[in-house]
């Protein structure tokens, strides 16, 4: 066995030179529970598609068991049945019921960005998560929900969108639009801005570090600029390395730009 074979769990193996993936200890903790427990909470949002979820995190698990062994998070909390489901021969939350676990606990910004993801992979309705909430009235954490709710956009692609929306909304900007569509002159190219106004045409964009190290990306970024530039769009670009305080600034004299009638690109 020790050869062979690793423990996940106890009473539970897989096999020495299987990598273990998050899916496979979600699995593995459904066996430990005797096929009884439910997978919830940063687990079933990962199991339901969401992106960046750290693969490492333990393992959330419904099941009343205090003695849970490391690597495990049991809690012992009544789901309606209404608010599990099955997904790869595994019980987990169904996406509303996850979403409204993950909207009430932690930092309000990282809460959001959850969701975010949440929704960006499964395509999640508020309303839905909200219609949860009024089946469990008096539950802790329903007024950080509601917040959360209201700042939630599935258009987020990734942590750091959220965080730069959530920037731009706490300066005292329009909540910008995401994802917005746009196609070159020519019609033979097609992009989809991270965020932006587009009735003044000002997009706010995150630049990650793929863009400065692939050189296919690199070259595809310049057309894409080009074609946003003849477009009339005035594009702000964040990088990672970028202060706060500047890119409000930015934000601030692209908006004063567009007021005095200006057509530039920043």
């Amino acid at each position: 066995m020790r050869s062979s074979y690793q423990a996940v769990y106890p009473d539970v193996y897989a096999p020495a030179e299987v990598s273990l993936t998050l899916e496979h200890r979600a699995k593995a903790a459904w066996l430990w529970s005797h096929r009884e427990g439910i997978i919830a909470g940063l687990t079933a949002s990962a199991l339901h598609g969401a992106r960046w979820v750290d693969p490492a995190l333990p393992i959330e698990l419904v099941w009343s068991n205090a003695r849970r062994p490391p690597g495990l998070i049991t809690s012992d909390v009544r789901l309606r049945p209404d608010e599990y489901t099955s997904l790869h021969g595994l019980r987990l939350t169904t996406v509303a019921r996850t979403a409204y676990d993950l909207a009430r606990r932690g930092r309000l910004d990282d809460a959001v960005a959850r969701l975010d993801a949440l929704g960006n992979a499964t395509g999640l309705r508020a309303d839905d998560v909200m219609a949860c909430a009024r089946r469990h009235r008096g539950a802790r954490g329903l007024r950080q929900l509601g917040t959360v709710l209201d700042l939630y956009d599935a258009g987020a692609a990734s942590p750091k969108e959220t965080w730069l929306r959530l920037l731009i909304i706490r300066a005292g900007h329009p909540r910008p639009h995401t994802q917005i569509p746009v196609v070159s002159l020519d019609g033979r190219r097609r992009y989809y801005l991270d965020m932006g106004w587009p009735g003044v045409m000002i997009a706010v964009e995150y630049d990650g570090e793929h863009h400065r190290t692939d050189d296919a990306q690199y070259a595809r970024d310049i057309r894409r600029s080009e074609d946003l530039r003849d477009l009339g769009w005035l594009v702000i670009r964040v990088l990672k390395a970028d202060r706060q305080s500047d890119i409000r600034a930015r934000i601030e004299r692209a908006w004063a730009s567009r007021l005095r009638g200006d057509r530039g690109i920043s």
